[in-house]
């Protein structure tokens, strides 16, 4: 229970992973859905207290649920959006190696959650400062639903407070991994053809060429008239 309502919860720190949160997504599988905002949640195993929150939160939903959308009918088994990520998904393909440890839930919603970052909480974050793989707590309301005959336990999203970066997950690196090292070789490196700036020297066609800068054509000189050949 989060802020007295008993279906809700925040978070501890949990991983992001599927973060559609800067732009609504349509869901492939039903195409005629309006497009959402989602973002899966890798909650650790080791947050006991966390996990004892949603199950009561779940359960508080399936009982408002039970009166209100089920006609007093409580399925015998109930369909949770939460998973185990040490087993497998629904098609029987393991989750990522990301998700071992955890437990995992996708939460979605409509309405677009507002992302701050825990420095400050009135300030919402740019588009590139949100990403899979960082860190946040987040707080989810479940409900129940009863889509054509399907009962079950879904996961609303609320509000996103980024507590730090991670290892993006996007398959990507970030400039920082990819350049690391490059610009200190390129700044103690021997200059081409081991010249001066300003040092020249006859090319094949005996124009003065200045080697620092051998691209540079303006510096070529004809030697029959004393000018730039080129420029």
């Amino acid at each position: 229970m989060y802020n007295n309502i008993p279906t809700k919860v925040l978070t501890g720190e949990v991983r992001l992973s599927y973060v559609n949160l800067v732009t609504p997504r349509a869901n492939n599988s039903n195409p005629n859905a309006d497009p959402k905002y989602s973002v899966t949640l890798l909650i650790p195993k080791s947050d006991v207290a966390v996990k004892q929150n949603i199950d009561a939160s779940m359960a508080a939903a399936a009982t408002d649920a039970q009166s209100k959308i089920w006609n007093g009918v409580r399925p015998p088994v109930i369909p949770s959006p939460v998973h185990d990520g040490d087993g497998v998904r629904q098609n029987g393909t393991p989750y990522g190696a990301e998700c071992k440890g955890c437990w995992v839930i996708t939460a979605s919603s409509k309405q677009k959650p507002q992302v701050v970052h825990q420095s400050d909480i009135n300030t919402e974050l740019l588009p590139q400062d949100i990403y899979s793989g960082m860190y946040a707590r987040v707080t989810i309301n479940f409900f129940g639903y009863n889509n054509a005959g399907k009962k079950g336990i879904g996961c609303g999203l609320g509000n996103v407070m980024k507590t730090r970066d991670g290892e993006p997950l996007a398959g990507g690196a970030t400039a920082a991994a990819d350049f690391a090292g490059v610009g200190q070789e390129v700044s103690s490196a021997t200059p081409l053809y081991g010249a001066s700036s300003g040092q020249t020297t006859p090319d094949t066609f005996g124009y003065s060429i200045n080697t620092a800068n051998p691209m540079n054509f303006k510096q070529a000189i004809n030697p029959l008239t004393g000018q730039p050949y080129y420029g």
